[in-house]
């Protein structure tokens, strides 16, 4: 995968074309099991859910930029 990763979608469309279908249903269990105001998006080049500077605006520990 490429470092121009933007999106989850860009995520899954650079992921090998067989591994697409289990991508986006797993994503679809997990978003569908997500607490309240938890977001989702591309953290470390890889697709993470967190807690937004919205709920908690001091942010992780280590660099307070990034979400929980």
């Amino acid at each position: 995968m490429s470092n121009s990763i933007l999106t989850v979608e860009d995520y899954i469309l650079q992921a090998p074309q067989e591994r697409q279908k289990s991508l986006k249903e797993l994503r679809n269990v997990i978003k569908n099991h997500l607490p309240k105001g938890f977001e989702e998006g591309i953290l470390y080049n890889m697709i993470g859910y967190y807690v937004p500077h919205t709920i908690y605006p001091e942010g992780y520990h280590c660099n307070p930029k990034l979400p929980l």
